[in-house]
């Protein structure tokens, strides 16, 4: 069984520049929270999406474990657009509800699931048997999860918390069960 905690990343600052956005004030207090729950769950390996973001909401367990986070690109949030959306909502559903859609300069849902799971199989291959933090964001999170079980869609996302932690167990490459384990406070 290899376990994946997917952590969803805590709440930003938003900046037009997704690589750098970094962690508010409020998202740096999260991740107190998330140090503590993954210790006691004693994960193996730590890894991440490269956005700042991203890491910065692992790196309290990465530096509990005294090992470097291995950022793997293909972990990125989904491209949604080249520019921001005047819609946010209306862009979103427009791609869940036709999954081969792209926005101009954006992924399709195909394309980025697609980007991510081969990320994850590689993950299992390296790690298999053993537990695996995942700095993640939420559309490529629900996107990974939707391959495995369509459960796991818009809906979902709409309900995800800012940071989240869902345990994920897989038997090679056939998901066994999703737990969330984190509720934000305040």
């Amino acid at each position: 069984m290899t376990t994946i905690y997917f952590v969803r990343h805590a709440h930003s600052t938003y900046t037009a520049d997704e690589f750098t956005r970094p962690l508010s004030e409020r998202g740096m207090h999260d991740v107190a929270g998330i140090t503590d729950l993954l210790v006691g769950e004693n994960v193996d390996i730590v890894t991440s999406s490269p956005y700042k973001r991203a890491i910065q909401t692992v790196q309290g367990i990465a530096d509990y474990l005294e090992q470097e986070i291995k950022v793997i690109d293909d972990l990125k949030e989904r491209a949604l657009t080249s520019a921001p959306a005047k819609d946010f909502t209306s862009a979103m559903e427009a791609v869940w509800q036709n999954p081969r859609f792209a926005w101009e300069g954006g992924e399709s849902n195909v394309e980025a699931q697609s980007r991510g799971v081969n990320a994850l199989k590689s993950l299992f291959r390296e790690y298999g048997g053993k537990k695996v933090v995942l700095g993640t964001h939420g559309n490529i999170m629900v996107l990974m999860l939707n391959y495995f079980d369509e459960r796991y869609g818009y809906e979902f996302w709409k309900e995800l918390d800012m940071p989240d932690i869902y345990k994920v167990s897989f038997e090679d490459d056939t998901l066994m069960s999703v737990d969330k384990l984190y509720k934000p406070q305040g």
